[in-house]
Order: C-alpha cells, then structure tokens, then sequence
C-alpha cells in the first residue's frame, strides 16, 4: 500500500511539473539530456526524464534521427578512462581491475536509459522509442550500437521474474481483449465474435506474458486448441464455435496454433521459449490427460524462398534445384493433386531442414520452435487455404512437436550444432 502510495505521489510530481514545463520556455532535448545525466536529487532526475520523454514524442521523424545520433557519437564510453581501466588491469589481472574495467568501458547510453526508465510509464516510451530505432537502421546501420545498449537494457528489465502468465477469457477487460484482436500476427482476428470463438469455448485456451510496468499491454500471447488428434488444417480450428467439444476428459492434445509478438520495440527480447513451457505446465495441470504438444505453424519463408534465383545456390543438376522448379509449377488456386502434394512435402521438408541462415534455419518460425526444443513432426498441404496462407507457403502448414521427454536435448544440439530435429517417418523426403 506504501508503495502505490509513493507511486501515486511521483505521478501527481510529475504530471504537476508537465504542466509547469510545458507553459515555459521549452529546453532542447539536448540541454534536458545533459541536465537529467547532471542530476543527483531523485525528485529533479525523476522529472527531467520525463521532459526528455515528452520531448522526444514531439520530435519529427528527422529529429529523431537526429537524437539517435547523438546518443551514438556522445554518449560512449570514455576511452581515456577505459585505456587507464585496461592497462591496470594488465598489470594486475584480477577480480577488482576487471570489475573497473567492466565498468568503465560501459557506455553512458545505458546509464541515459536506466535514469530515464525512473519516471512513471517510462518503460512504455522507451519501447516506443526502440521502435523508432529500429526503423532507421536499415539505412543507418552505425546507429546499432545504440539498438545492442536498448537490448540489454531491456533483456534485464524483462528477464523471466518480471514476466506475469494470464489466461486471456471472455472475462478479461476490453482493452487487453481490443489489443489481442488488433496484435494478432498469424490469423487475424475478423471480429468480437471471431474473438470469443477462440477463448471462450471449453476446449479454447490463451495465454499472455504482462509486465507490471506496461499496464494492461501484452507481450506475446498464444492460442490453443484442445482436442483427440494432431491437426492437418487451420480451417475446422478457426471455424469451430466450440458447439460440438467432446467431453474434456477425452482431450490428449493440445495445438499451439498462433504465437503473437505484441510489441514491436522489444524485437529479439526473447518470451515464446518461457511462454510454451509455462503454458504446456498449466495445460498439463488442467488436463492430465493431455500428453501430446504441437503447433499447427505457417511456413512464412517458403514461398520466397522457392522464387529466388537459385543460380548461386545450387549446381545444375541439383535434386533440389529441379524439386523447386517442379513445385514452381504447381497450381496454387485450387487443391493439390497427391503427386502435387508429395512434391511440397519434400520441399517444405527440405527447406525446413537444409536452408540454413548460418548455423540456423532460413524459416523464422522454424528457427523459434525448433530452438525451443521442439522437433518438426508432420507437413500438411492444403492446410491453410486462405490468402495468407497461399501466399506465404503455397498452402503447407507443419506440426512442431513438443516432446517433454527430449525438449531439453533438441534444445542442447540445436544451439550448440545447428541440428533440425524431425520425425523419423519424414526421413523419406530428404533430399542429399
């Protein structure tokens, strides 16, 4: 109770200052910056983050550029201190000079990042911010050591402690319900009806990662179906309105059929390999009964992959080369003819488990279940029939098996090797 209490005092603080700030002459960003990595009272560092904040919303896309930059070209270390730093730790290599140095060769953006994160709703700007970032580095590649600062700002500010598991019901409130329609990355979300046809019958579940200091925003969130078999298509889960549910003591799988990334400026801080493993663990403690995990997964980079120029990629007379002109050629409006569909099989199979990005699978969403221990156990042609799902991947959607038994060991031997684990019975469709 002390604590809201407090925390209700530094927002009345701060929205009272606002409004002293805004009908004042206004400082540049610049001078604010300076003044908030001044600051040693806790109150005025308090306030000054968040004139930086306020600030920054109201800058142009140019200004922001500019910002950027600046947090780039001046907000390093210094390298005086960190030769001073290196050099005595040389000469007397220990725990205390490496700690110095650690210390010192940390750049003053992270110290920016962790001060401004003391206002109230920092933590929302500051993703918001990253957002912005990330939308200027394809053309301004030298602005990435400002993105690795956000990213291990972030990586400690949403560590696995932070992260709170809800079941999302027709019962949650409507402003998180409104967020998971709108975030919904997979299969969208046509409306409220759509919507409760997918959390509110007996053998629909969903569940969202929050953090306390992003009120009533998710972070990631992921649908399931329960039901007697591993699925072969999108289409009979979507369009159920769960009127024909067996029994719940009949349910032996559980389908993972959409993983949903909410926010945009926490890119590549990682939440799905928690949330499945927390989910199969609730799941499990609902449904005893229920041994088998899978995801029913698109294949969002097959389709690209097929049409790009292979003259670089294989020899003439690749197995694999004339497998994807084959496929190439195969209708993509109608169904599939079982020769057509043994044809994407082998190429699904093959590009899932031999196109590699590095170490790793070209596929993002292999890349995620796979490093997540899971194993690819089942292709399904004419599985998602809609727009999307031709598009992207000529219909085909995967299962990705979760194997408590080997999730750890799958996870271990991908890291470590790069090793795609699959179902023995798809062995057939490699192609050497």
């Amino acid at each position: 109770m002390a604590l809201g209490r407090f925390q209700d005092f530094l927002s009345a603080l701060v929205s009272g200052q606002r409004s002293l700030f805004s009908s004042s002459e206004k400082a540049s960003i610049n001078e604010l910056l300076d003044k908030l990595m001044g600051t040693v009272g806790e109150v005025s560092g308090i306030v000054t983050a968040r004139q930086v904040l306020d600030h920054y919303q109201a800058l142009s896309i140019e200004e922001k550029l500019e910002f950027f930059k600046n947090l780039e070209e001046n907000f390093n270390a210094d390298q005086a201190l960190v030769k001073l730093a290196f050099d005595a730790y040389s000469k007397s290599p220990n725990s205390q000079t490496l700690n110095k140095l650690s210390l010192t060769t940390e750049p003053l953006r992270q110290e920016l990042l962790r001060r401004l994160n003391q206002t109230p709703d920092a933590t929302h700007d500051l993703v918001s911010m990253r957002t912005d970032l990330l939308g200027f580095l394809k053309t301004n590649p030298e602005l990435k050591p400002v993105d690795d600062d956000f990213v291990r700002m972030f990586t400690s500010w949403f560590g696995r402690g932070f992260l709170q598991l809800q079941t999302i019901d027709w019962s949650t409130s409507a402003a998180i319900l409104e967020r998971i329609i709108r975030y919904e990355a997979v299969h969208a979300i046509k409306d409220w009806d759509d919507l409760r046809s997918r959390i509110d019958p007996p053998n629909r579940r969903c569940f969202a990662y929050f953090h306390p200091a992003l009120i009533d925003e998710p972070l990631i969130f992921v649908e399931v179906a329960l039901l007697n078999e591993v699925p072969g298509a999108i289409a009979p889960i979507l369009e159920s309105d769960g009127s024909n549910t067996s029994d719940e003591t009949t349910y032996n799988t559980a389908v993972f059929y959409s993983i949903s990334n909410c926010q945009p400026g926490l890119k590549n801080i990682s939440f799905g390999n928690f949330l499945i493993k927390q989910v199969v663990q609730e799941l499990q403690s609902e449904f005893p009964a229920i041994k088998t995990f899978v995801t029913l997964s698109p294949v969002p980079g097959f389709r690209r992959w097929l049409e790009q120029d292979e003259s670089e990629e294989f020899d003439s007379d690749s197995g694999l080369l004339q497998l994807k002109q084959e496929v190439r050629a195969l209708p993509t409006t109608e169904d599939q003819t079982s020769e057509g569909s043994e044809s994407l099989r082998k190429a699904i199979f093959n590009y899932l488990v031999q196109t590699k990005k590095g170490r790793y699978p070209l596929d993002p969403v292999a890349r995620f279940h796979l490093g997540n221990g899971a194993s690819l156990h089942q292709i399904h042609p004419n599985a998602d029939r809609s727009e999307k799902g031709i598009q992207q991947s000529l219909s085909v959607m995967v299962n990705y098996l979760y194997d408590l038994r080997s999730i750890e060991t799958n996870h271990e031997s991908y890291a470590t090797d790069g090793v795609v684990h699959y179902n023995d019975k798809l062995k057939s469709l490699l192609i050497k």
